[in-house]
């Protein structure tokens, strides 16, 4: 450790810190367009040369190595002079209009002008002519942009081992790009965007506009984590289970939800639809990860390891025992709160126990998980409806209604109330509880969401010979998950998108149903569906059983005492989830519609926090359980990478699963998980990359006196403001 002087500065300089380095930390600006902070130093650029006492000519300061008792000056006319003279021969190749630059606003070699001064009408100009190349996933390159400053071809080779990117000979110009002008999944591109993240001109850019995303950009570049309702870090516990840590995996999923088991069997994976390896092959199998993590998990990081405040005296009733309600109930007790939850059934779990069918999601899992939940010192009561729950404020501190949507609803048509007409949860509450469900042989489903399934395979194993399952939905647009649709077909069961519902038929039982083909299917501005149907495709289906799978409604009445809305839903306050009476509160799906098991966690974490905040807590429920990841940013080659597909799951054939409640599907096996994991494309890496500091953000701007003058036909406002350069307030 030494001291050296920069422009009459003296600062500390570590041994064998470069000098550049040692002003930058020192909140002193040199300019710079080569150096990063995470790449080694090539000092191509020519922009931060300096002239040291003592030494003939002028050095790169990214490549002068500090010494005790060094004297430097940045700023003398020989210096202003070669670094405007650099700035200027690599401005004589560069497109001149900076207003047309996807990357205005927000590039380093924009603001380097506009603090040199540089003046481009003094060289003469070239043109590129390489064709901008958009045809990679996820990436454009755009060569007429590049300064050749090396920064990307460092970040794949040195800060990744990759090794994709290099630099070629094409029409007498030098460019960057894969060898042999392969597109880069031909070239084994490992798609971690660290290219995009350290070019400072644009030239390897994004295919996303972070600026006309309504998402931070770190949203837009790690959307699984941040479109999961709970916001689970899913690359982090993606990265566990490659290690073999499935205890760890499991641990990074229960900081956020107390259900893993159970979501890595049914969750509706809004992750993987907006998972980035979707767009290099497929989509990472997320769900199927989880599971794995939850299945080889002993608890060793969260079991009697968690958070747990102590008792804060105040009692909490919830009232509902599916996800939601579980889920409030489970932090507000960590939080030190006294919680019971009243359940009407005779278990726990809601939906989870009495809507979706066993050979999804087996009663064990959902029984395991709520004991987990018991565990922490929630008491459970069964066996209880509650009517009103504003008569409970005498007892508890705060109430939480979490009672789902448990009313099965009849489209308004005709022959709706004929004898064999029934309701999707009734009809799979009595399935899941082993009672009568009163179907016949010949069943048709009305409905094209993975409820309507759940009914329609339910009927299946339940003996039913035909099964018959319309929506209006044209086939790309069901809600239903593609497998579950394939996987129903598989077993015999008929699918018909694009239907209308005509009437049910029938005098004394139902005999049928008719239905018209559908033309076209939106919703207006209010959510009113309009339906052109097609002239002359009337046609009838055969049937004894007909099962309305069309949506659920709150099974609550006006009586309740509560403020309702639309499909008697609870009407809440957006921010604090409080009801119309004070002290009551809602979560889940009795607030916002059937919606899916992770979201209904996810709003029973919020319920957890409005209600702890309630009654005089932080609100603060985050809690780390999984050990301290440190994630290696040098990810290596992979052959064939970008061709990688999902591997396949373990499913049991139609014949052995078709007839039975047992689970058949196995999720992935041991010899392939790791290959699995192995796919992701740790977008999270990314965020690891120090952003760039342009010269406005640092204390010592330096205030270069050459730039006072414009640079010519660059199309920058060397006065602008520093909120147009930088993105923060002036």
């Amino acid at each position: 450790m030494g001291f050296i002087t920069i422009d009459d500065v003296r600062i500390e300089a570590a041994d064998n810190e470069n000098v550049l380095e040692c002003a930058l930390n020192a909140d002193i600006y040199i300019p710079h367009l080569c150096h990063h902070p995470d790449l080694p130093e090539n000092g191509s650029c020519r922009m931060c040369i300096v002239e040291v006492e003592g030494m003939e000519g002028v050095t790169p300061s990214c490549m002068l190595r500090a010494k005790d008792g060094m004297v430097i000056h940045t700023k003398t006319e020989r210096v202003k002079k070669l670094r405007t003279l650099a700035l200027e021969l690599l401005l004589a190749g560069h497109p001149e209009d900076c207003s047309t630059c996807p990357k205005y606003g927000n590039c380093e070699l924009q603001t380097l002008i506009q603090y040199i001064g540089a003046n481009n009408a003094r060289m003469r100009t070239r043109s590129k002519g390489v064709k901008k190349n958009e045809e990679n996933p996820l990436l454009i390159h755009d060569m007429n942009r590049c300064v050749l400053c090396g920064r990307c071809v460092r970040a794949c080779n040195d800060l990744r081992g990759v090794g994709v990117l290099q630099y070629q000979k094409k029409d007498m110009e030098t460019c960057v790009g894969a060898l042999h002008e392969k597109l880069l999944k031909d070239a084994d591109c490992r798609f971690c965007t660290a290219c995009a993240e350290v070019c400072p001109t644009g030239s390897i850019r994004d295919k996303i506009d972070f600026l006309k995303e309504d998402r931070k950009k770190e949203d837009c570049l790690v959307p699984c984590r941040f479109t999961c309702p709970a916001h689970t870090d899913i690359p982090r516990y993606i990265r566990f289970v490659k290690e073999g840590d499935c205890d760890a995996a499991a641990a990074v999923i229960r900081e956020k939800v107390p259900f893993p088991h159970t979501l890595g069997l049914i969750c509706t994976q809004a992750c993987a639809q907006e998972c980035r390896r979707g767009e290099v092959s497929e989509a990472m199998s997320i769900r199927e990860i989880k599971r794995y993590a939850a299945e080889h998990d002993t608890g060793t990081y969260w079991k009697g390891k968690g958070k747990q405040l102590p008792d804060t005296g105040k009692k909490v009733c919830v009232v509902g025992g599916g996800p939601a309600g579980l889920t409030a109930a489970y932090y507000l007790r960590k939080q030190g709160h006294s919680v019971t939850v009243k359940e009407e059934l005779p278990t726990m779990g809601g939906m989870l126990s009495y809507g979706i069918p066993s050979y999804r999601l087996p009663r064990e899992v959902v029984a395991d998980e709520a004991k987990v939940i018991s565990d922490q010192g929630v008491i459970f009561e069964t066996g209880v409806k509650v009517e009103k729950p504003a008569e409970l404020l005498g007892e508890y501190d705060a109430v939480l209604m979490a009672t789902g949507n448990h009313l099965g609803v009849r489209l308004p048509m005709e022959g709706n109330d004929l004898p064999g007409v029934h309701v999707n949860i009734d009809f799979l509450q009595k399935a899941s509880m082993g009672l009568e469900t009163g179907i016949g042989k010949h069943v048709i489903v009305l409905g094209g969401g993975s409820v309507a399934f759940d009914c329609a395979r339910t009927a299946k194993r339940l003996g039913a010979e035909e099964i018959h399952l319309a929506c209006l939905e044209a086939r790309d647009v069901m809600t239903a998950d593609d497998e579950e649709i394939a996987q129903a077909q598989e077993e015999g069961i008929f699918v018909h998108p694009a239907q209308t519902f005509e009437r049910i038929t029938g005098t004394d039982h139902v005999t049928g149903v008719d239905f018209m083909n559908v033309e076209s299917f939106s919703f207006d501005e209010n959510r009113r569906a309009i339906v052109k149907k097609k002239e002359g495709s009337e046609h009838h289906i055969v049937g004894d059983t007909v099962i309305f799978a069309t949506g659920q409604w709150a099974d609550l009445t006006p009586d309740c005492g509560l403020t309702l809305g639309r499909a008697n839903s609870i009407v809440v306050d957006a921010k604090t989830m409080g009801t119309s009476v004070d002290g009551v509160f809602a979560a889940g799906d009795v607030t916002y519609g059937t919606k899916s098991v992770i979201q209904a966690i996810a709003s029973g974490r919020d319920a957890a926090i409005q209600i702890d905040l309630y009654l005089g807590g932080d609100g603060d429920i985050t809690e780390v359980l999984a050990p301290e990841q440190t994630a290696d940013p040098h990810i290596g080659c992979e052959e064939g990478f970008g061709y990688l597909n999902a591997v396949s799951k373990q499913i049991l054939p139609v014949d052995e699963r078709k007839d039975n409640f047992n689970p058949f599907d196995f999720g992935i096996c041991d010899s392939d998980i790791c290959g699995e994991s192995s796919r992701c494309l740790q977008c999270d890496l990314r965020l690891q990359i120090h952003p760039s500091r342009l010269w406005t953000e640092y204390s010592d701007q330096g205030g270069d006196e050459n730039s006072s003058e414009t640079a010519p036909g660059m199309g920058v406002d060397r006065n602008a403001s520093r909120d147009t350069m930088t993105g923060k307030e002036a």
